[in-house]
């Protein structure tokens, strides 16, 4: 069924009621504007027909997205398709001002929610979407369960991804769950939480049972966020196609970024991570605890490969402090296995193998990053003396580790110049060459 933008502009937006239970037509409905749900929504359940109902964008479509959601209050979306028109309205767009919302500024989304209370997605099959399949902005108490996301995402001028294509929790949203999903062939991020700097941060939240596979940035972000668990997630072929990835934004199965803390990364695993394995840029005071990345190729099939664990303190408002990193595995890292600043941290029995693909020595071409820390690229676990900020690196226990990889047996722990080895407790950990 093909309803023209007459029709669902007179008057009853499709007819869709401030509540109750609103059953969509079945088969497909195209739209050239956003079908837009009531404001002042409450009790509202919208869902597809028994036999199945696809929005799907007319070439012409013009809109934030598919289905707006906005200022509404327990709103539940179940058993729907949506469907974009990527290769007709993609047009090349970077990422927005820094004082802008991804809510404000990417539009041909699949549906958007700004301002509910109690909102429920579930059973819902995205593809081919120019933006984010699911955009949620300063919402309380999201889930979000059981939605497949296949061919989403667009470029910008450059040809690179832009972050978009997944799921974006932004701006505050408080109390979500994003769990059992499926994403496949996203341009941008998988499941990411942002928040501009001067926004309230997302806040307890639970990602979980989720997969990935071919994306060309991050599969999971936590940005900006306080108590949120990401748990028992799997994917495959992060940082894929190559010629998707912005080079300026390094691809990781789990990255952080903002201000994030009382959190914890625990029993994820990922294979082939063209990047990092896991980014704790903003992390602190929290726990990442028996997460894997195995990457079985040579050092060519990893372009964008990196160190497997990366500690960072971008964020002004956060020192990096108080992480139990235990028990995780890497395999496979085209540098070393952990890149560590900061204090008090807990750095116990993980399986660091295969570093050092690159074969990185102090005097080799391409394997110096900073001319004055020669074995920066080459260590198992070097001990920084800053990262995007100076660093007081001490009080740290690392203990019980296993390394193995080129070089390892003369560069297992190493100390960046003017950061003591023996202000650390360091002991019993075996490095072997591989």
């Amino acid at each position: 069924m093909v309803l023209p933008a007459w029709f669902l502009l007179a008057g009853a937006t499709l007819g869709i009621p401030k509540t109750g239970v609103f059953t969509l037509p079945a088969g497909t409905i195209e739209l050239d504007r956003e079908l837009v749900a009531p404001e002042g929504a409450e009790g509202l359940e919208i869902r597809g027909a028994p036999g199945g109902t696809l929005l799907k964008a007319a070439p012409h479509f013009r809109g934030r997205a598919l289905l707006v959601i906005r200022r509404a209050r327990v709103v539940r979306i179940v058993n729907l398709a949506l469907e974009g028109n990527r290769s007709i309205s993609a047009a090349a767009q970077g990422l927005p001002p820094a004082n802008l919302p991804f809510c404000e500024f990417t539009r041909n989304n699949g549906i958007q929610a700004e301002d509910v209370q109690g909102l429920a997605i579930e059973d819902v099959r995205a593809r081919s979407l120019a933006g984010f399949a699911i955009l949620v902005t300063r919402c309380r108490q999201v889930r979000i369960e059981r939605v497949e996301i296949s061919d989403s995402g667009s470029l910008d001028e450059a040809g690179r991804n832009n972050a978009t294509g997944g799921i974006l929790l932004e701006e505050g949203t408080v109390g979500f769950t994003v769990r059992a999903c499926r994403l496949l062939r996203v341009r941008g991020n998988g499941v990411w939480t942002h928040s501009l700097f001067s926004s309230p941060r997302n806040a307890d939240g639970l990602i979980a049972e989720n997969y990935f596979e071919e994306l060309a940035r991050d599969a999971i972000q936590v940005g900006h966020a306080t108590r949120v668990r990401v748990v028992n997630n799997r994917g495959r072929r992060i940082g894929y196609p190559v010629a998707e990835v912005d080079p300026s934004a390094t691809p990781v199965a789990l990255d952080t970024a903002g201000n994030t803390d009382k959190s914890v990364y625990a029993l994820n695993r990922f294979v082939e991570v063209n990047g990092k394995c896991i980014d704790l840029d903003g992390f602190h005071d929290g726990e990442v605890r028996g997460n894997a990345c195995v990457n079985r190729g040579p050092r060519e099939a990893y372009p964008h490969g990196h160190f497997g664990i990366v500690l960072n303190n971008s964020n002004p408002d956060m020192c990096s402090r108080n992480i139990v990193i235990v028990e995780n595995e890497i395999e496979g890292a085209v540098f070393g296995g952990l890149f560590l600043i900061g204090s008090g941290h807990r750095v116990l029995r993980n399986r660091l193998r295969r570093l050092n693909l690159a074969d990185c020595r102090p005097s080799k071409p391409g394997c110096v990053y900073w001319p004055e820390e020669p074995e920066l690229l080459s260590a198992g676990i070097y001990l920084g003396r800053r990262a995007e900020r100076p660093a007081l690196t001490r009080d740290n226990v690392i203990g019980g580790n296993i390394l193995s990889g080129a070089g390892m047996s003369r560069h297992c722990i190493v100390a960046a110049p003017g950061v003591s080895l023996q202000a650390n407790r360091i002991e019993g950990n075996r490095c072997t060459e591989e």
